[in-house]
Parts: C-alpha cells; structure tokens; sequence
C-alpha cells in the first residue's frame, strides 16, 4: 500500500525534502543547497537521486505514492516555474513534468504560498477557516487566498501576488523587473534597503552602524534595544505591508491574515504598525473583524504543506 507522499520545499537557498505518511508524521527530512545547480536539468537529476536515496533509506520508495513541491514563481496549472526572480533558473522550467518522468510517478507543484495555505488548511492554525490569506515575508513576497474552502488560482495561476502590488509609484526596482513593487521594500533585501538609507539620510546614533552586517534579524536585534532608527526601519516596513493587505483584505473579506516565513519572526515591530495601518485602511465594515495570525508550523510548513499537495493529486506510476 502506498500511505506517504513526499513534500519538497525549493528556496532560494536550500531545497528541503520530507517523507510524509497519511496522518502528516514527517518519517524523515534531508536538505541540500538550490544554488549548486545552476543547470535546470541537473537539479532535477540531483534531486530525483536524493528523493531515491532518501525513501529507499527509510521504508521504501514503493510506499511512495505521489511527490509535492513548493517553489518560488510556481504555477500549479503548468506545473512551471515561470520566471523566477531570486532562483538560478531564468525562464520557465516544466518542473513538474521533468520530475515526473524522471521518477515515474505523479507530480504537482505550486507556489510557496499556495503550499503554504494548504499546509495551513490541513494541519495549521487555518484549520476549519474557509477565508483565509497566507502571506509569506522571505527573500520574496508570496499570498495565496482562500475562498469558500478553495484556493483561488486564477485564470493563469497567478492570482494572490500581492508582493508585486505597487505601493510607491516609480519606486524602488523590483527582481519582477517592474518598479514600486510591496517586494522590493518588505521583503528581505528590502528591509536591508530601507536600513541603509535610513542611515545614510540622518546622522542619529544607531547601533546599526557598527553591525558587521545588516539584515532583517540583526535590524530586529537592534529594535529590541531601543534603537530608534531599526524601530523606524520596521516602522515603514510595517506601514507598506499594512497598507497593501488592507486592500486585498477589502476585496476577499478574509478571517484571517497567516504570515510566515523568516521576516515574520520580526514580531511587534513589524505588526504593530502593519496592523495600525491595515485598521486605517481596510473597508469600514470589515475594519476589526480580521484576525492577523502567526503560522504555527514553523518550518514544517512548507513540507507539510507539499505533502498536502501531493495527497490531492491522482495517483500515476509508470510502475503499475
């Protein structure tokens, strides 16, 4: 009988993979580095070899019943990754299908959001919620919303890029090539922006200044020893994410907003003021009636939520 699936989470910086039975038991996980392959075929052919490895270590690759994956820029109606921003792989890549005919079972993969939500849906804090938002705050901005107990994807499966809404006309460039993007100031190197010209624009103490590098976790650092200019960092980060979510939350009246990802572990810095914001700006009749939420999966989530994925695709083996 075939009772587990595998879930597989491609970021920007390591590919995790996780053998899952029927009640959501990880069985066994192992990652390796995404950006040792700059060649599409060749991570697929590395990433076959260690899915191999990895079930025949732990019960058998004929328990296998189906593979899950999460990637950045994923369409679930291709089976693409279609012109990535922050991955090795320009273009569009048939992920889906080369993996599957490489392993010769059934494939599916969408976008991190979209796996992020189901993951949410099946085994985390969106449990029972029909309306719902997943955002997730990384190297890049994701959403994926939830509608009447479904995934909304859209007429091309792209439908929830709230990080390529435009929050500041002819802003900041964005990886999507457009300028103004919610991604190129809340996302991770947005944060690290907004830091440096913050610090280039005033002359204020800061104990960013002598940090040996700025990122979002040592910003937050910072915010939780006073420094006014990481708290102001934080601030605006917060307000652009606030301001953008309210209009989205205007148009699908959500339950709740589910944030995950690294730039969520930010905390009250930065949703304090996304939610003041998102008060002052979401439509009057759903202003304090949604709910801003943390994940409670951790970084089970995204595993999970792939094996989620992997459970509601039709069987296929070109075993059988």
């Amino acid at each position: 009988m075939k009772n587990r699936v595998v879930g597989v989470d491609i970021s920007v910086k390591r590919t995790t993979m996780a053998i899952v039975d029927v009640r959501g038991n990880i069985i066994a996980k192992e990652k390796f580095a995404t950006n040792d392959y700059s060649n599409a075929n060749e991570y697929v052919a590395a990433l076959s070899e260690k899915i191999i490895m990895l079930t025949e270590a732990n019960g058998g690759y004929d328990k296998i019943r189906s593979i899950g994956m999460s990637a950045p820029s994923a369409n679930y109606l291709t089976g693409c990754i279609e012109n990535a921003a922050n991955l090795p792989w320009k273009g569009v890549i048939p992920l889906a299908a080369m993996l599957r005919d490489m392993m010769g079972m059934a494939v599916a993969l969408a976008n991190d959001a979209h796996v992020a939500a189901l993951g949410e849906y099946t085994y985390g804090v969106a449990h029972g919620m029909q309306n719902f938002a997943v955002i997730t705050l990384g190297h890049g901005i994701g959403s994926c919303l939830f509608s009447d107990g479904q995934v909304h994807i859209g007429a091309e499966g792209f439908a929830g890029e709230v990080g390529h809404i435009c929050v500041e006309h002819e802003g900041r460039q964005c990886g999507c090539g457009r300028r103004g993007c919610l991604e190129a100031y809340c996302a991770h190197n947005g944060i690290i922006r907004t830091a440096e010209e913050l610090l280039a624009e005033s002359d204020k103490d800061s104990l960013m200044r002598s940090l040996p590098e700025i990122t979002p976790r040592t910003i937050v650092d910072c915010c939780e020893k006073g420094d006014e200019l990481a708290i102001e960092v934080y601030r605006q980060t917060g307000v652009r994410l606030g301001i953008a979510i309210a209009g989205l939350a205007s148009l699908m009246d959500p339950e709740a907003i589910i944030f995950t990802a690294g730039i969520s572990n930010a905390g009250k810095w930065l949703f304090d003021p996304a939610y003041d914001a998102f008060e002052r700006h979401v439509f009057h009749n759903i202003k304090g009636h949604v709910k801003f939420l943390r994940s409670s999966l951790e970084r089970e989530l995204d595993v999970l939520g792939a094996s989620a994925l992997a459970w509601g695709i039709k069987e296929y083996s070109l075993f059988k």
